[in-house]
């Protein structure tokens, strides 16, 4: 979450579970008050604000939470979570019906020939169950499209509906709050899953979402560093610069004059978050009997994935360690910049780094009336990943637009590191490999490297599913970009 302008964000937001009968716990201090500062004062002395892992009480806390994680709170909390997702479902499924339907027709005149071939009879009744089952069925999802999106294909309602949706989406996955914010991010850089309207409205959630009182945020500054905030900075705005999914950025200033930007945690997020991940598996594994759901996507490791990772940037201390040894990987790349961070002023739940001003990578027009060329930009960030990938083996893996920004100089600078991932030596060669099948254009070699790389799901039809991959790759390696 980048802190780039001043933004007046004046509603009032508090991230907890309402109303779910849980009982609230005292959050657990990870820095005791009164704690000596650091005399060296060379910005890597770990002394009264020390960047502690989670405490044994605390991880206790959580996982304790995820086994409570039962009764009429649950309920509720399901409840909600299916009105929301089970309704984007249905929208989805609505507006990529013809893809779907288009497939049913060719599988279903399959059916009928291999009929055919068998008899009169069969053709016969294979010809009826078409009818009554599969063009009536598709009639009536036809005429609930219709009427969903109140006009037809590319039509001025259909897209009005679309957006009002967008926004639909984004308000509810707010008010569902934190994890499912963090799930509205990864949503929004998805164009090529979801309607363009939908990612117009999910792009806000990177860095515009309500923030949680600035009171709170600033106990637990006092509580995490130890000392008062006028004592730990000279200066700290009223209201944050940017709000998102775990936390909230305000601009402040260091007594030693350094301009800084200060990541403050929500409140009681890794409560919350382990009981949206407790119910969210209770789905998963409800999902899991209806094989015809879940027979294209494994919901269950993507949720083991999900809580591993948003675990991991839970932890400020940790994204402040990514950073510096991102910062290291790229010391010789002048053109890519990465905040300092002032390790006495950091922990766990609070992270203190250099405040860096600059423009969104997605931001065009702002780019270019700063004589910026967008489209040198574009080059260095693909040069800067495929360093991350194909050389040092460790990458920034939140690239939203959030995350990145140019500065007017023409720097890129990445923001939070909360996401990062490692590479082994051994999927780095396979993804040269794919690198240069990509460049040859050898559609055949790329299809395999799919399947090498597991980016098919364990036990599909590898043969059934090369075809589709290499029309894909014939499709948009022709396609010209710009």
């Amino acid at each position: 979450m980048a802190a780039i302008e001043q933004k007046e964000l004046t509603q009032s937001y508090t991230a907890g579970v309402a109303g779910n009968g849980l009982q609230k716990r005292t959050q657990l201090s990870l820095v005791k008050a009164g704690t000596g500062k650091s005399a060296a004062g060379n910005g890597h002395a770990h002394t009264a604000a020390r960047a502690l892992p989670p405490s044994q009480d605390e991880v206790a806390d959580v996982e304790t939470f995820k086994v409570e994680a039962r009764g009429l709170a649950v309920w509720w909390r399901t409840l909600q979570i299916a009105r929301v997702l089970g309704t984007m479902s249905l929208y989805l499924f609505l507006n990529d019906y013809d893809i779907r339907a288009a497939f049913n027709r060719r599988a279903a005149e399959r059916k009928l020939e291999d009929a055919r071939a068998r008899g009169r009879s069969d053709y016969f009744k294979a010809r009826a169950r078409d009818l009554l089952l599969r063009r009536a069925l598709d009639k009536v999802v036809r005429l609930v499209r219709f009427v969903v999106y109140r006009g037809a294909e590319a039509s001025v309602p259909r897209e009005r509906q679309l957006a009002r949706q967008g926004a639909w989406l984004k308000e509810n996955l707010i008010a569902l709050g934190p994890t499912f914010i963090k799930i509205g991010q990864a949503l929004g850089t998805r164009a090529d899953l979801l309607p363009l309207a939908y990612v117009r409205e999910l792009s806000t959630l990177q860095d515009q979402v309500p923030p949680f009182p600035t009171s709170e945020a600033f106990a637990r500054i006092e509580s995490e560093l130890g000392r008062n905030v006028s004592e730990a900075y000279a200066e700290i705005d009223a209201e944050p610069v940017a709000s998102a999914s775990l936390g909230q950025v305000y601009r402040a200033r260091l007594h030693t004059g350094q301009e800084v930007a200060v990541k403050v945690q929500r409140p009681r997020l890794r409560e919350i978050v382990g009981f949206d991940i407790a119910v969210l598996g209770r789905i998963t594994r409800f999902l899991a009997r209806f094989p015809s759901v879940s027979e294209n996507a494994d919901w269950e490791g993507m949720l083991r994935e999900f809580d591993a990772t948003i675990q991991e940037e839970m932890d400020y201390a940790r994204e402040a360690a990514n950073a510096d040894r991102f910062r290291q990987n790229f010391r010789a790349w002048r053109a890519v910049r990465v905040p300092h961070i002032h390790w006495t002023h950091t922990t766990t739940r609070v992270l203190t780094m250099e405040f860096i001003r600059g423009t969104k990578v997605t931001d065009i027009e702002g780019l270019r009336a700063r004589r910026i060329s967008p489209v040198k930009v574009n080059r260095l960030l693909v040069r800067a990943y495929l360093k991350q990938l194909l050389e040092d083996g460790f990458f920034h893996a939140d690239p939203h637009p959030g995350n990145l920004v140019v500065m007017d100089t023409g720097h890129l600078v990445f923001f939070d590191f909360g996401m990062t991932g490692r590479i082994t030596p051994r999927l780095q060669s396979q993804m040269i490999d794919a690198f240069f099948h990509v460049v040859g254009r050898d559609i055949e070699g790329l299809a395999q490297d799919l399947i090498n790389l597991d980016f098919l799901k364990p036990g599909v039809d590898t043969e059934r599913v090369r075809p589709v991959v290499e029309g894909l790759f014939r499709h948009y390696l022709n396609l010209k970009l710009g």
